[in-house]
């Protein structure tokens, strides 16, 4: 989503001559059009996260829209002080931008991971968090950053285009309404992508199985989902996220404040490193039985009549 990123950033700043970005150091090979195109609004704070939280914050304060980007783990952990305490705090307009969320970097290992976003950030007062499942996702996310002017948080990933037919419900997208439906999939960002791999191998369990994406938080759950849901009541939540705080611990808080009860609740997540050892992300989503041959299996074992 890298490259949909700086192509929409480009367009939104060549419109848009209040907006700021600022990079610690990073988007080599990315945001050179970014630099070329805004001149001395595009800033290299240098490996100084905290700092350049701090420069973002007061040039919001006299009426800029500063967007601050970085690899998710140092965008998220490094500076969550001062996103909360300078930003947040002020409801400034102050964007951050991490990419290769979840197990995105890979064999760089747990330093590089960012596991524990969603929980650490979605709670921030005034802040919202955006997390794109698809490529196309990106550009209208951002305007609409833009358009809300508050606190923001974008985790960013790899991600193929949305499904067609697929329509927004709340924080939510609806990819896929089964005929048949008597399972609802709930998945985060990208891991969307794996779950609609999932349904492609089987033409009958797609028929069984509605698909939502959340695309941001706090949620918000229209009437028609909570529908979808009581129709379909097994629910498999899918996050690469660990399981405090993501999207299956604040989805089933709604649910039951709503009054709808779950017939089964499964939810995958971020598993951490169960062997002790570091590799690709798609090898930590098969560890953490988050890629598509395990969500068929999950489906299928909530498909079972108790």
């Amino acid at each position: 989503m890298r490259k949909e990123f700086s192509a929409a950033i480009e367009k939104l700043a060549t419109e848009d001559e209040s907006i700021v970005f600022i990079t610690g150091d990073l988007g080599y090979n990315a945001l050179e059009n970014l630099k070329e195109k805004m001149g001395n609004r595009f800033i290299n704070a240098g490996v100084a996260e905290q700092n350049m939280i701090g420069v973002a914050a007061g040039l919001a304060h006299k009426g800029y829209k500063v967007f601050c980007y970085s690899i998710a783990p140092f965008i998220v952990y490094r500076c969550l002080e001062q996103f909360r305490n300078d930003v947040c705090f002020n409801n400034l307009p102050v964007f951050l931008v991490g990419n290769g969320g979840g197990y995105g970097y890979g064999i760089m290992g747990s330093s590089h991971h960012t596991l524990e976003d969603i929980a650490c950030l979605s709670g921030q007062q005034n802040a919202q968090v955006w997390v794109p499942g698809f490529a196309d996702e990106v550009e209208p996310v951002l305007k609409q950053i833009v358009k809300d002017g508050r606190p923001a948080y974008l985790r960013l990933g790899a991600g193929k285009m949305t499904p067609e037919g697929a329509y927004l419900s709340g924080s939510f997208k609806v990819l896929h309404k089964g005929a048949q439906a008597e399972t609802t999939v709930f998945a985060l960002g990208p891991i969307a992508n794996n779950v609609m791999a999932a349904l492609a191998t089987s033409v009958e369990l797609a028929e069984k199985v509605n698909v939502i994406s959340a695309l941001h938080f706090p949620l918000h759950i229209e009437n028609e989902l909570l529908d979808l849901v009581r129709n379909a009541p097994n629910i498999l939540v899918a996050e690469e996220h660990i399981s405090t705080g993501g999207l299956a611990q604040q989805l089933s808080v709604q649910l039951l404040e709503k009054g709808v009860f779950p017939r089964s609740f499964k939810s995958l997540k971020a598993e951490g490193y169960p062997g002790g050892r570091y590799g690709s992300q798609s090898y930590h989503q098969k560890l953490s039985e988050l890629d598509a041959d395990s969500i068929v299996k999950h489906i299928n074992q909530l498909l079972i009549p108790a």
